[in-house]
């Protein structure tokens, strides 16, 4: 299928998509809020199908997403190294990460533990390790700015 062909079919599923969200908001204005809270009825046939429909949609954009990344990959395999490359960078910034966790006691203002906050608490560890990730992640990023950056100025 051509660009132009793609397109068209992905403005249209867009508009569709579009149009099955004004529905849904629409029927919940429709409804009121009070009304949508207090009535279990109401929640399952208005609340529930938009869900639904959004987990639905979530999950074709995802397939997609996956599909055509797969397929450029078997189209140009010379990317594969690169996209390995990167995996596997981020996998060792995960490693250093986890060795960087700090598995202490997290509480509240008053000192009392927070639940999932006891020391050594998987989602404790876990959660240190994704902030350990994000700021070795955007070090390496503000670095290899500062480095563009110095070069720009160096060319000029």
């Amino acid at each position: 299928m051509n660009n132009n062909k793609l397109s068209k079919v992905l403005t249209i599923v867009a508009v569709i998509i579009a149009l099955i969200g004004a529905f849904f908001y629409i029927r919940i204005l429709g409804a009121g809020d009070e009304a949508i809270e207090t009535t279990a009825d109401l929640q399952n046939s208005i609340i529930s199908p938009f869900v639904t429909i959004t987990v639905v949609v979530l999950g074709i954009t995802i397939l997609a997403a996956v599909i055509s990344s797969i397929s450029s990959l078997v189209k140009k395999p010379e990317q594969l190294k690169k996209t390995l490359l990167s995996i596997g960078a981020l996998g060792v910034v995960l490693v250093i990460s986890y060795f960087l966790h700090d598995s202490a006691e997290v509480v509240d203002a008053s000192g009392k533990v927070l639940d999932g906050g006891a020391a050594g608490e998987t989602s404790n560890v876990w959660s240190s390790t994704g902030i350990w990730f994000s700021i070795i992640l955007g070090a390496v990023g503000l670095a290899l700015f500062l480095v563009d950056m110095v070069k720009s100025l160096v060319k000029s």
